[in-house]
């Protein structure tokens, strides 16, 4: 018999065994091996359904993809959505003149789920995801997603994966990511006849690793050479996109050893808006919360609205207005990269041309993370109601049984 730490993943030797005897024999088709039964299940034992039972080092998580149990479907269709399905394949059969690959309709969100202090399991802000979703939607001429269908496919997801949720105290949280994209063929310009909504999660600890957790401060480029968005262009939307344009600055910027770097306004490259994946706050020497205004070019960070009410209770004044970088860069005491992966990652320096300015330990920013977190964690009151807890089935799961005969 083999380890329980064979269930990390594939390949299982006797499992694959029986897939090629079952594949020469021309009973099984090649999606098979998507699908494969762990061990454990062949032979009638069902794999341990609570949180974190998945065979995983929690606290050594990083930013990666992890394979998971399944991912949850819907379509849409001749007007309407159909009641979706939960899949275990990781692949997606679509048409090769799919919308997405040739006029690129595609959006996406992203946001946690988190095991408590009271053991309870909770999405945080998955509200205002949806609300930015549906923005994106109709910018994009793309159905908007009921939040019924929302509510109901990641419900589904965090459930089916309840094992690849990282306990309480592991510092982890499950990643929740849904995406929506034009899967109809199309030739000529227009919007898809069909799309697909789909919610997959995967289990994440720090987007920049420290060995501790603790808040990893970068060093920052000011980049002259590229635009991240158009003035009104679609930068609020999350759209894939507009992620794909920040590669190649993003890889002139680590190829100049700096792992960040902060785009201007593309009209007079004066004004602030964001750092390659995350929004930009500062808090100045006077203990003001700043944060850019572009409402076309400028992401509407959920992250960034949740500081605000945060920093707002700790009596800070917040402004969210254009910040003119040159004149303002001075009076900053502390600045930070803020978005769902990093919560706040602070920004040591920033670096334009033959200058740098350098900025102070982020007190601030740091109260108002471990706020955040406090709030994620179940060990603060959610005053302001952004935890949506998430019903799990306390049923036990019944023994599966093997499809192969026992050796």
């Amino acid at each position: 018999l083999q380890s329980p730490m064979m269930l990390a993943g594939p390949p299982w030797p006797m499992a694959m065994f029986s897939l090629r005897r079952a594949t020469r024999s021309g009973r099984r088709s090649s999606s098979v091996a998507a699908r494969m039964i762990p061990p454990m299940e062949m032979w009638g034992q069902p794999l341990p359904e609570t949180v974190g039972s998945a065979p995983l080092d929690w606290r050594s998580l990083g930013f990666e993809y992890i394979p998971t149990r399944s991912h949850v479907r819907f379509a849409w269709k001749n007007g309407q959505w159909d009641t979706g399905h939960t899949f275990q394949d990781p692949y997606l059969p679509v048409h090769i003149l799919a919308n997405v690959f040739h006029y690129g309709q595609a959006l996406f969100e992203g946001f946690k789920g988190f095991h408590t202090k009271k053991g309870d399991v909770c999405v945080f802000a998955d509200k205002l995801s949806w609300q930015r979703l549906n923005h994106g939607c109709r910018r994009f001429r793309m159905p908007e997603v009921p939040v019924s269908i929302w509510e109901m496919a990641i419900n589904r997801a965090v459930k089916d994966n309840m094992s690849f949720i990282p306990p309480y105290g592991t510092n982890g949280a499950l990643y929740v990511r849904p995406f929506l994209f034009g899967s109809g063929p199309r030739l000529g310009l227009g919007p898809s006849t069909e799309y697909t909504f789909v919610v997959f999660v995967n289990p994440v600890g720090s987007y920049y690793q420290s060995e501790d957790g603790a808040m990893q401060a970068l060093d920052g480029l000011v980049n002259d050479a590229y635009d991240r968005a158009a003035p009104l262009g679609c930068g609020d939307c999350k759209a894939a996109g507009n992620y794909a344009a920040d590669l190649e600055s993003m890889h002139t910027a680590k190829r100049l050893g700096f792992p960040i770097s902060l785009y201007l306004d593309a009209r007079e490259r004066r004004y602030v808006e964001e750092l390659n994946t995350s929004n930009f706050v500062a808090i100045t020497k006077d203990g003001r919360y700043v944060t850019p205004d572009a409402p076309r070019s400028v992401l509407n960070s959920n992250t960034n609205k949740v500081l605000q009410k945060l920093a707002a209770d700790l009596q800070l004044l917040v402004e969210r207005r254009p910040i003119d970088f040159e004149a303002e860069v001075d009076s900053f005491e502390e600045v930070g990269a803020v978005g769902t992966a990093v919560v706040v990652t602070p920004i040591r320096s920033l670096t334009r041309g033959d200058r740098t300015w350098r900025f102070g330990e982020p007190k601030v920013l740091r109260q108002l993370r471990d706020r955040v977190r406090a709030i994620q964690n179940g060990e603060a009151q959610d005053t302001h109601q952004w935890m949506r807890r998430i019903e799990l089935d306390d049923q036990p799961q019944k023994a599966m049984l093997s499809v192969y005969p026992g050796l």
